[in-house]
C-alpha cells in the first residue's frame, strides 16, 4: 500500500476536478487529483464538436481543446494527478480523511487529506432505467457510448439509427452519425417539448432534415440478433394512443434519456442527496453535510455548459481552501424553489458575500419573469425571453440584495 498525504484531494479529473484543484493550489495548498480514466479531461475528450470555452476562455473550442487548455493550467499549478485510480472508499477518523484508491499501475493508494472535493461527474440513464419493453437484441447503445465509439475508437455503431430522447448528447449524435454516413430516421421524445438546447435542435436536426417526434412514447424495440425496428405511439391529451403506433425500421437505437450525478461514493461517505437533483445538498461554501467534503459540477447537479461546470468548481475549490485555513460558514439563508422552479443550487447562501445560484425551470414559456423573493418580498425581477427545462438559468445575489435578511429569512426563486 502506497501512503500519500496532501491538504486536499479532488475525486475526478474532468473540467470540474481540474478547476477546483487550480483554486486550491492558488491558495498555496497541496492538492492531488484522483482520476479513474487514463487521461485528464473526462467526457470532454470525446466531444469533438465546438461550442465550449466561450465563458472560460473567451473563445469557441472543441471539447478536447477545452480539456487541453485546462490541463495546461493544471500542470503549471503544480498539483499532482494519479490516473487510472478508482476511489472505492473514504474513511473519516477525525481531523483527516483517508481515501483508498485502486490502480493497476500504482496498486493500492492510501491518501490522507484534510478536505475532499467531489467532482465525479454524471452517468447516462440506460434502457433498464426507463424500462422500454420489447426484445433485447444487439444494437442498443447510450448516446454517450456511441459518441465514444465514433469519436475515439473509430467504430460506426450502425447505419440506420433511431434516437430515443432529445437530450443534448442524443441531438449531437444525430448530427455526428449523419456526418459518418449513417441515416438517422428520427428522434423520439416523450415530452411535448425538446429536452436539449435550442441551438442543438436547429444545428443537429433541422439542418439535416431529421424528424423530431414530440409527445411520442417508445412502446417497443424489436429484433432477433440485431435491432430491426422501433415502435412508437403518439400521446394525445395525456393518453398514449397505442392504436396509432407505428414502426420505424432501423438497426441501431441510441438512448439519450437523461443523466444522473455519480454519487455512489458520496452516499458511502454519508453525504445527503437532494432528491430533485440526485446530487448533494450544499451550503454557501459548496460544502456537503459532511464537514470538509465539497461538491461541484455534474456530481452536484447536471449542467448544460462545461463553462458553468468550471465556474462552479472554482468556487468550490476556493471555498475548500478557505475551510482548510480555518474559515467556517457564517450566517446562512435557506434557498428554496418557488413556483415553476425544479431546483436551485446551492441550497444555502451567505448574505455577506456575492452568491451565484443555478436553477432549472419546470415549464416552457416565452416572455417569462424570474423573481427572487426574500421573505415574500421581491428583491430581484428580470424578464426572460424564453425559458425551458433543458436550459440552466443563473442568478447572482449581492449583499445589498440581502441586507434586510433576518436570522430566519428564506430566499425563494420563482418563474412567472
Amino acid at each position: 500500500m502506497r501512503e500519500l498525504s496532501y491538504d486536499a484531494a479532488v475525486i475526478g479529473g474532468g473540467a470540474a476536478g481540474m478547476a477546483a484543484a487550480l483554486e486550491i493550489r492558488a491558495a498555496g495548498l497541496s492538492c492531488v487529483v484522483l482520476e479513474r480514466e487514463e487521461h485528464l479531461g473526462g467526457i470532454l475528450l470525446q466531444c469533438v464538436h465546438n461550442g465550449f470555452g466561450l465563458i472560460e476562455f473567451d473563445e469557441e473550442l472543441s471539447g478536447p481543446e477545452f480539456a487541453e487548455r485546462m490541463e495546461e493550467k493544471f500542470r503549471a499549478s503544480g498539483a499532482d494527478a494519479y490516473l487510472g485510480v478508482t476511489v472505492m472508499d473514504v474513511e473519516d477518523p477525525g481531523d483527516r480523511k483517508v481515501l483508498f484508491g485502486y490502480s493497476a499501475e500504482h496498486g493500492i493508494l492510501r491518501v490522507s487529506v484534510r478536505a475532499v472535493v467531489l467532482a465525479m461527474g454524471c452517468r447516462e440513464r440506460n434502457r433498464g432505467n426507463i424500462r422500454i419493453p420489447g426484445a433485447r437484441p444487439a444494437g442498443v447503445y447510450t448516446a454517450g457510448l456511441a459518441q465514444r465509439l465514433v469519436n475515439m475508437e473509430g467504430y460506426l455503431p450502425g447505419k440506420d439509427v433511431v434516437i430515443i430522447g432529445s437530450g443534448d448528447i442524443g441531438l449531437i449524435m444525430a448530427r455526428r452519425m449523419s456526418w459518418a454516413g449513417a441515416r438517422v430516421h428520427g428522434v423520439v421524445e416523450i415530452l411535448p417539448y425538446p429536452s436539449g438546447l435550442t441551438r442543438n435542435i436547429v444545428q443537429c436536426l433541422h439542418d439535416f432534415g431529421i424528424p423530431l417526434y414530440l409527445s411520442h412514447l417508445t412502446s417497443g424495440i424489436f429484433g432477433g440478433d440485431r435491432v430491426e425496428s422501433v415502435e412508437i405511439a403518439p400521446i394525445e391529451d395525456g393518453a398514449v394512443r397505442f392504436e396509432k403506433a407505428f414502426r420505424i425500421p432501423c438497426d441501431t437505437v441510441l438512448l439519450s434519456v437523461g443523466l444522473v450525478p455519480e454519487n455512489e461514493l458520496s452516499k458511502k461517505m454519508g453525504v445527503e442527496l437532494n432528491p430533485m437533483t440526485n446530487g448533494p445538498w450544499t451550503d454557501s461554501m459548496m460544502m456537503t453535510n459532511v464537514p470538509g467534503i465539497f461538491a461541484a459540477g455534474n456530481v452536484l447537479h447536471v449542467h448544460d455548459l462545461v463553462d458553468y461546470v468550471a465556474e462552479e468548481a472554482r468556487r468550490a475549490g476556493a471555498a475548500c481552501a478557505r475551510w482548510i485555513r480555518g474559515e467556517r460558514p457564517g450566517r446562512e439563508l435557506r434557498v428554496k424553489a418557488g413556483p415553476n422552479v425544479r431546483y436551485a443550487a446551492p441550497c444555502r447562501v451567505g448574505p455577506e458575500a456575492p452568491n451565484k445560484l443555478y436553477l432549472r425551470t419546470l415549464i416552457v414559456k416565452n416572455d417569462a419573469v424570474l423573481e427572487v423573493r426574500l421573505d415574500n418580498r421581491v428583491i430581484q425581477s428580470r424578464k426572460k425571453p424564453h425559458v425551458q427545462p433543458s436550459e440552466m438559468i443563473s442568478v447572482t445575489l449581492d449583499p445589498k440584495d440581502l441586507a434586510d435578511a433576518g436570522p430566519d429569512s428564506t430566499i425563494e426563486i420563482a418563474i412567472l
